[in-house]
Order: C-alpha cells, then sequence, then structure tokens
C-alpha cells in the first residue's frame, strides 16, 4: 500500500497561488490513480481532483475547474495540486489519496481511494 505525505499548504492571499504536494513511498505509485479532496471546517470531506496512473486523463469538481491542475511525476513517486485564482471557499484542510492498484477508475468518491496523507491547510484571506 502506499503511504502519502502532503505538504505545500499555508495562508495566502484571494487571488494568489499555491502547490501542493504529495510525497509517495510504496512501489505501486505509477500503478494507482491519485486525487485530492478536502474538508473545510464543519463541512464533509469533497472531491477535488483525480489523475488516472497510465495516461494523464484528469476529472475536477466544478468548483475548482480552470484554476487548479493535478499532475503527477511517476519517476519520483509525487503528485501535485496547482491551485490559482484562490478564493476564500478554497480554505480547506487538502488530503490526497491513492486509489486501486490497476484500477483505470479516476473516481471522485472516497470509496475509490484507499490510502490517505494526514492533509495539509490552505488559508485563503479576503
Amino acid at each position: 500500500q502506499v503511504q502519502l505525505v502532503e505538504s505545500g499548504g499555508g495562508l495566502v492571499q484571494a487571488g494568489g497561488s499555491l502547490r501542493l504536494s504529495c510525497a509517495a513511498s510504496g512501489r505501486t505509485f505509477s500503478k494507482v490513480a491519485m486525487g485530492w479532496f478536502r474538508q473545510a471546517p464543519g463541512k464533509e470531506r469533497e472531491f477535488v481532483a483525480a489523475i488516472s496512473w497510465n495516461d494523464g486523463r484528469t476529472n475536477y469538481a466544478d468548483s475548482v475547474k480552470g484554476r487548479f491542475t493535478i499532475s503527477r511525476d511517476n519517476a519520483n513517486n509525487m503528485a501535485y495540486l496547482q491551485m490559482n485564482s484562490l478564493k476564500a471557499e478554497d480554505t480547506a484542510v487538502y488530503y490526497c489519496a491513492a486509489g486501486r492498484v490497476w484500477s483505470l477508475v479516476i473516481g471522485t468518491r472516497e470509496n475509490d481511494f484507499v490510502s490517505w496523507g494526514q492533509g495539509t491547510q490552505v488559508t485563503v484571506s479576503s
């Protein structure tokens, strides 16, 4: 199973940018879809973006389309979330997640992912 550690969170003004990183350990990283979720205070965790392991297919929540970009570097076991034009409503703890080995599903549900990081806080001031 893949172990995940997020980094790159912080405080940023509205309209600014951040890039989140997710470092993965384990030998199966290149064979699992990767996703990002977020949880704002008092709200349930929600899907943000996901990327396939094999052909670069991506999926985004409507709320972040055109502003966020998910990517991965299989050679270095890294996944990224580039966040531009940040809004106050993007404030949340962001989690990266790894899917099932060999699965071609680019899931949007928590149940589509089996490994989770500890989260990194993103705060956008308005």
